[in-house]
């Protein structure tokens, strides 16, 4: 079960969409008031939920018209020489995204450059040159139908509503013995509900047996 509730994922949809937004803003949109609203994100941040804040540039604005996906098979599968090519790749500006795979390739990896010229440095240049690299598939993207950084969050929302609301405990009702004509009354303990005399209420009351 998440550990996020129905704020929490209004919050983070609204960031994902505009991380500038004013805190008032995001309170109004959310529905809270600013000051739970702040007490959220910082905990959200804190916890890691929300890693950092940053800005998304358009690759095609910034000249990086190339993004290649390339599949690397390493000559060994062994931890040495998965953590020498990881450290490697990491080291590579041009490399967006790398993951370790399933199947016949051990790695996914998408690089983006200016053009073929760059792509082909970056290729003959650093990715060949990384140790342990036995074969290099390429394919070259034509187009870009979908990217987002969003991330779905409508599973979280569902679990959130399915979340059994939280019963307030209530004490115990405490029965009083009903009494029976003429049966004898029973002891009580000093200090219970039964033992205890009615307050009085006139001041003046006095003992007719003193008089």
């Amino acid at each position: 079960m998440s550990l996020l509730d129905q704020f929490d994922v209004r919050i983070l949809r609204q960031l994902q969409e505009d991380a500038r937004v004013s805190n008032v803003k995001l309170a109004s949109a959310v529905g809270l008031s600013p000051s739970p609203c702040l007490r959220r994100v910082r905990e959200l941040m804190r916890r890691g939920i929300i890693r950092r804040q940053v800005a998304l540039v358009d690759p095609d604005a910034a000249g990086l018209q190339v993004s290649a996906f390339i599949q690397v098979t390493l000559d060994k599968q062994g931890k040495e020489a998965l953590e020498v090519f990881e450290t490697a790749v990491k080291e590579q500006p041009e490399v967006m995204e790398c993951y370790l795979m399933t199947g016949e390739a051990d790695y996914l990896v998408r690089v983006v450059t200016p053009d073929l010229a760059g792509y082909h440095r970056f290729l003959m240049d650093r990715l060949t040159r990384i140790p342990g690299i036995a074969n290099i598939k390429s394919s070259l993207a034509l187009k870009q139908v979908q990217y987002r950084t969003a991330l779905p969050l409508d599973h979280i929302a569902e679990d959130d509503h399915r979340r059994p609301a939280a019963r307030a405990s209530r004490p115990p009702l405490r029965r009083t013995p009903r009494s029976t004509p003429g049966a004898p009354s029973r002891p009580t303990a000093a200090g219970s509900e039964e033992g205890r005399r009615p307050a009085r209420t006139d001041r003046h009351w006095r003992n007719p047996r003193a008089s």
